[in-house]
């Protein structure tokens, strides 16, 4: 419209609105409209955008809030979970780690394994803030989960992983070991392969970041390299747990899934 001499001008009440002054020049604007629907890609479009563009649209964009955007994305239980992982975080910097370690930890021999609890606390126990941090970044993954399948689902995710991933890793390295790293594998596997055989779901995970996770799992397991070395003390990794977490999550989508598959 700028190259035919039409001068158009946005104007912004709760809605936008792209006003013209000039009636007369209204069926022509509205005749290069209709032919604009039907041809976008045409290169005339493109090549006058070249000669009358700016950056200045007009419209104003709200900046995105961190917070509001995590109460979009994820559900109430996902939720709950990150805050009490950050309330357990806060109460071992105030009372000490291993004071915390001792009400939350895995079980302890026969004479605490009717303290049910703690085949799942454990998995909100962490040690640095670079693991608290790695770990809360499941919230993407926990809200898909959550929005997409529902609450059940993911408590019911959650709870298998947290059990399975912490009994394989207190035979790794006996129970003192923390973290939502067996919960973070598992809904990683979950999402990925529930993508590929049920990609109506919602749910899915690119195979570039499956890929690095198995990646990951390897560095981490064999200690390669000096800065992956660094790293895995640093988010406390816990070898074990990631790789019962990842199979949890791999076998629950498998079986969710099998119906789909058959239709």
């Amino acid at each position: 419209m700028a190259t035919r001499g039409v001068t158009l001008r946005i104007e912004h009440d709760g809605h936008y609105l792209i006003v013209l002054d000039d009636e007369s020049q209204l069926s022509m604007v509205e005749n290069e409209l209709q032919q604009f629907v039907r041809q976008p890609e045409h290169p005339r479009y493109q090549a006058v955008s070249w000669h009358t563009g700016n950056t200045k649209s007009g419209l104003r964009y709200e900046r995105g809030h961190f917070w509001a955007n995590i109460r979009e994305r994820a559900g109430l239980l996902t939720m709950t979970l990150l805050f009490i992982c950050i309330a357990v975080f806060i109460l071992m910097q105030i009372v000490g780690d291993q004071t915390v370690r001792l009400w939350l930890s895995w079980p302890d021999g026969p004479g605490q394994y009717f303290q049910v609890w703690r085949w799942f606390s454990h998995a909100l126990l962490h040690f640095s803030l670079p693991h608290i941090l790695f770990h809360l970044m499941w919230w993407y993954l926990g809200g898909a989960v959550e929005k997409r399948l529902g609450s059940g689902k993911l408590f019911v995710i959650m709870l298998i992983s947290a059990l399975l991933s912490g009994f394989v890793q207190a035979k790794f390295s006996g129970i003192w070991f923390g973290g939502l790293s067996g919960v973070v594998y598992a809904l990683m596997g979950y999402c990925w392969l529930r993508g590929e055989r049920d990609p109506e779901s919602g749910v899915y995970l690119e195979r570039g970041l499956i890929g690095f996770t198995i990646v990951w799992l390897v560095i981490g397991w064999y200690g390669a390299f000096g800065l992956a070395i660094a790293i895995a003390i640093a988010i406390a990794i816990a070898n074990g747990a990631h790789v019962a977490g990842l199979l949890t999550g791999l076998a629950m989508a498998f079986v969710d899934t099998r119906a789909v598959r058959r239709r």
